[in-house]
Formats: C-alpha cells, structure tokens, sequence
C-alpha cells in the first residue's frame, strides 16, 4: 500500500509539473491580456512538432531546440496580439464585449494553426525516442525523459516567478494586470506590455510542448485537452495567481493519477470536469485567487 501511494504521488507530480507550466503560460495570457486563448493548446502542439522536427531533421537536441522554437512562438504570438486581438480590443464597446469577441477570434484561431499544422506535418501520429531509459527509485521505475521533464518544468515556472515579481517588466505586467489604465497614465505602454505578456504565454506553452513531446506521441490535434486541463488548473489555483497554478497542477496530476491506478484513466477528464463544476459553485475564486 505504501509503495502504491507513493507511485501515485510521484507520477501524479510529474505530471502536475508540466499541467503547472501550460495553466501558468495560459493564466498569464488571460489574466494580463484578458484573452481566454482557447488556441493556447495549439501553441503547445507547435513547440512539441517543431522539437520533433529539429530532433528527427537536424540532430538538434530537445532541451536545445527551446533556444528556436521559444522565440518563434513567442514572436508569433507576439504579433497576433499586436494585430489581431488589439484591432478587437480597440473596437470592442466595452470590456466585456472584447473578451467575447476575442474568445470567438480564440476558436478560429485554433483551427487555423491546426489545419496549417496539419498541411505541414500531416494527420498521422508522430513520436521519437529521447532518454527513454528506465531509472528505479523507491521501487518503481521511471523513465529518465519524464524526470528531466518534470525537473526543467519546476525550474522553468520558478524563474518565471521571480521574473514576474522581481523584474521590472515583471512589475509593468503585474500593473497592467491590476489596472491598465492606472498603469498607463504611470508611463506603462500598455499595448506592448500586454503583447508581451501573450507573447510569454506562448512562450511557456512551446516550451510544455517541448518537454511533452520527449515521452508523449504527437498529432496535430493534441491541443484542445491540454487547454481545457488548463482552464481546469486556473480556476482551482485561482485565476491572476501563478503559484495557484503550481498548485492546481499538483492536485490535478494527482487527481489524475488517483483515478488511472484505481478505477479507469478514461475516467481521469470525467473527474476533472467534476472539480471544475464543484470549484464554480463553491469556490469560484480559486485556492489562491481572491474574492
């Protein structure tokens, strides 16, 4: 029983850690930006197909191809930002009106980068083989690319909080998050503080899609769930709270890990959707989220 409740712990923490890293990259774009970036899981599938490319193609390594696929998504959706939703948001009557128009722009935006990913790569299921040595502790035995994975994700959402909280591009976004107009009168440019901040996001969920793609297949389709745990991550963290994210990431890879030993790992999203509809009706706000 003990060597089965720690299994279920550290797979569930592996997997929490990169649920962590995608829900921090989409909280950011939604909670800075106010985009609910429905394609955000797209941004995941092209950092994990472009580090399939580099890897298979060219020889590059995995960990390494993050130095070209990283500033690629992050200038893609850099400039969507800075033409697509700003044009809404310029537009839009009201703020609410913009995050429904750029909800809607977010939907077609998904099937866009998914046929033309689907164009490039084909339909078909791709995967290669990185690390995919077994390493035993307590017991169990884990493969060496999940470990690194779980390991480079931490790291990667550690000093994105501290860039956050410390630096001070951090700081304008966290203004501009807080109160835009407050923050632009203060000489904050908001445009470009909110591109970035979209921008990052992507950038966090390329580097997901880099980290998923050493022991997962990929097809270009794999996206849309890892958005939906995503949205599921923010609202039992707290929507604005980046450590929220880590630690809805936990309970959901635990959550997960739970029901898959247990019962069925068909049964893992029935189960999430039911702590999302619980966390609406009870807590809306979140764990760390405020009221």
């Amino acid at each position: 029983m003990a060597e089965t409740i720690l299994r279920i712990v550290i797979f569930g923490l592996l997997t929490g850690g990169i649920y962590a890293l995608i829900s921090m990259g989409l909280n950011l774009q939604y909670g800075v930006a106010r985009v609910l970036n429905i394609a955000h899981g797209e941004f995941i599938m092209l950092g994990a197909l472009l580090t399939y490319t580099f890897y298979t193609g060219w020889g590059i390594n995995p960990l390494l191809s993050l130095a070209i696929s990283g500033p690629l998504l992050f200038a893609l959706a850099f400039v969507i930002h800075g033409t697509l939703f700003k044009s809404l948001r310029t537009r839009a009557p009201s703020q609410g009106a913009f995050e429904g128009n750029s909800l809607l722009a977010a939907f077609g935006l998904l099937f866009v980068i998914q046929s033309i990913a689907t164009l490039i790569w084909g339909a078909h299921t791709r995967a290669y083989t990185y690390l995919n040595v077994g390493v035993e502790f307590a017991g169990t035995t884990f493969t060496a690319n999940r470990l690194i994975a779980f390991a480079v994700a931490i790291g990667a959402s550690a000093a994105f909080y501290s860039f956050v909280t410390s630096s001070r591009p951090g700081k304008a976004i966290r203004a501009a998050a807080q109160d835009p107009a407050t923050a632009g009168l203060m000489g904050v440019n908001i445009n470009q503080v909110l591109a970035l901040g979209f921008g990052l996001g992507a950038f966090l969920a390329g580097l997901a899609g880099l980290l998923i793609s050493m022991y997962n297949a990929l097809t270009t389709n794999m996206g849309l769930p890892y958005t939906v745990i995503a949205l599921i991550v923010i609202v039992l963290g707290g929507l604005g709270s980046i450590p929220g994210s880590l630690i809805g990431g936990v309970v959901i890879g635990i959550t997960g890990e739970i029901v898959a030993t247990r019962w069925d790992p068909g049964l893992s999203v029935v189960v999430y959707y039911g702590i999302f509809l619980l966390l609406l009706l009870l807590r809306p706000a979140g764990i760390l989220g405020k009221r």
